[in-house]
């Protein structure tokens, strides 16, 4: 998949933006005080902590076999972990890049079709955006005093004094634009209608019934609820690296998970700055410094980071050096 220029140049501004948000966040602090607690961390927990995003990867490369499965296609188990990993590695370089890599990946060693494996990707995405909802959800019941400060404060009242000096012949020309520019997609779409895209269709629309057609809907759903939850123990492992946040508790720890969740959500190359902002914040709410919460976020985000460069460049080797289905077969 080549990159035009405008391409290119859209995904250099999201890493600008990241790199942007990162400067913020550590704007004022003392960096020299940050870096000494990330060098003195505790590396064991940093270890465990990782081992549980490992877990946690290795979960969802089965969920997403038991989609293949349902729509009969019966994949290997090794090689839809290495384009889960391959897909998280190309996610550090291009947003979203990853969901194309990981399909294109299955193309290659299982020779499923892209955009049914896209389809049974989408279908999986839908149910992590589900679980985001459901842990915000949970967090802002169980914590609703302690969250709901926040909210007000840094979020409604920030994006309400936004609004109340916005230019509003801004805001009325870019809904123009928008609608003119969905006007202009329909047509498109109308017009360039052929069977090639038919076919793409049909393929994404089978990706999609794969949890329909799943007779077993409780392994997905205990994968999906076993993937967040060594997330949510990744987060509270990672707590006992550094003494200022070796205190808290797991409710803290789900707190970070769903800020965390949102941050990731972001179309910023591997989170960057996003991570370390958001995860920042939410442990400010545990009367956790700024400087503190930024050196965990730097050090549970270096740790992952890490992790999917070393697993990520060892499933490229065995996938580059696996045999062509076809060359097999032939």
């Amino acid at each position: 998949m080549a990159l035009d220029l405008k391409t290119a140049v859209k995904y250099l501004i999201m890493l600008l933006i990241g790199v942007g948000i990162l400067s913020l966040a550590f704007r004022g602090q003392d960096l020299g005080k940050i870096w000494l607690e990330i060098k003195t961390a505790n590396l064991f927990h940093v270890i465990i902590s990782a081992l549980c995003v490992l877990i946690a990867y290795l979960l969802r490369a089965l969920r997403w076999q038991m989609l293949y499965k349902s729509i009969h296609y019966q994949v290997g188990f090794w090689n839809v972990y290495h384009g889960v990993i391959i897909g998280y590695l190309a996610n550090l370089a291009l947003p979203r890049f990853g969901e194309v890599v990981r399909c294109s990946v299955m193309h290659k060693t299982e020779r499923v079709p892209i955009f049914s494996s896209l389809g049974t990707v989408i279908t999986e995405r839908l149910f992590d955006v589900l679980m985001l909802f459901l842990t915000g959800l949970a967090m802002l019941i169980f914590q609703y005093d302690l969250v709901f400060d926040f909210l007000y404060h840094r979020i409604y009242q920030n994006i309400t004094n936004y609004f109340i000096h916005l230019n509003y012949a801004w805001l009325v020309a870019f809904g123009i634009f928008m609608v003119s520019l969905c006007g202009l997609l329909v047509y498109f779409l109308r017009r360039r209608v052929s069977k090639k895209f038919l076919r793409i269709f049909v393929s994404l629309r089978q990706g999609f019934g794969s949890y329909s057609k799943m007779k077993n809907k409780a392994s997905f759903l205990l994968c999906t609820v076993g993937i967040w939850s060594f997330y949510l123990v990744s987060m509270y492992f990672c707590f006992f690296a550094i003494p200022s946040t070796s205190h808290l508790h797991f409710n803290a720890a789900f707190t970070a998970l769903v800020f965390s969740g949102f941050a990731m959500a972001a179309p910023v190359q591997g989170g960057i700055g996003v991570f370390h902002w958001m995860v920042a914040q939410s442990l400010i709410l545990y009367s956790i410094s700024l400087k503190d919460g930024l050196a965990y976020a730097t050090i549970i985000h270096s740790s992952q980071v890490l992790l999917i460069l070393i697993l990520g460049c060892l499933s490229i080797f065995l996938t580059l050096t696996k045999p062509d289905p076809k060359q097999i077969k032939s």
